[in-house]
């Protein structure tokens, strides 16, 4: 019997890196933020509710979604963030539903959500792996990798549920806190022990 698996994690946890692992190894790995950015591309479902919630100067000269100017508004205002949400996530469930459907009749599936507990997704779950590392790295990761302050990074963080909490709500947890090699061998013994459940 074939098994939905959650992935989770924070930002800059590395739980894209995980991912990518897995689609390499052959598994489906059906990614949230990939199906979110087809609802808000240029010609997506979701972006005439945006435009209509957030104004026109969300949109840059082409018709596109200014993705910087959402998440500095966001990650700031709790309320503009369930605005969002509630837009975004019903388009993006469907999405994955569907292909969920087809593609667990030929393999185990891993659901890559960044939100997962905190939209009770879980619950959809066999049960769930959670990518994390600890406060300092994810900062860093996070100033490094989008060209944030500090102030910025720890406001994305902070809008999200805690590592810590969704590790403890996991069946299983990858550290992220080392090199690839150590991480690449963390999911290796996780395929392993999937393969003989």
């Amino acid at each position: 019997m074939y098994k939905i698996i959650g992935l989770t994690g924070g930002i800059a946890s590395g739980k894209t890196t995980v991912s990518n692992y897995l689609k390499d190894r052959g598994y489906t790995v059906l990614d949230a933020d990939q199906y979110s950015r087809q609802t808000t591309a240029k010609n997506g479902p979701a972006l005439p509710q945006i435009i209509e919630a957030f104004g026109e100067d969300i949109v840059n000269d082409a018709g596109e979604l200014d993705r910087k100017q959402l998440g500095s508004i966001i990650f700031n205002d709790a309320d503009k963030r369930r605005t969002l949400n509630e837009i975004v996530h019903p388009l993006i469930r469907q999405m994955m539903n569907a292909d969920e459907a087809k593609f667990v009749q030929e393999g185990h599936v891993f659901l890559d959500i960044p939100l997962l507990f905190e939209n009770g997704l879980d619950q959809r779950c066999d049960f769930v792996v959670t990518v994390f590392v600890d406060r300092d790295t994810q900062i860093k990761r996070l100033t490094e990798r989008d060209d944030l302050t500090i102030e910025e990074a720890e406001a994305r963080i902070t809008s999200q549920m805690p590592l810590t909490d969704k590790v403890m709500k996991s069946k299983y947890r990858i550290d992220n806190n080392g090199n690839l090699d150590a991480l690449y061998e963390q999911i290796d013994r996780f395929t392993e022990e999937l393969e003989s459940m």
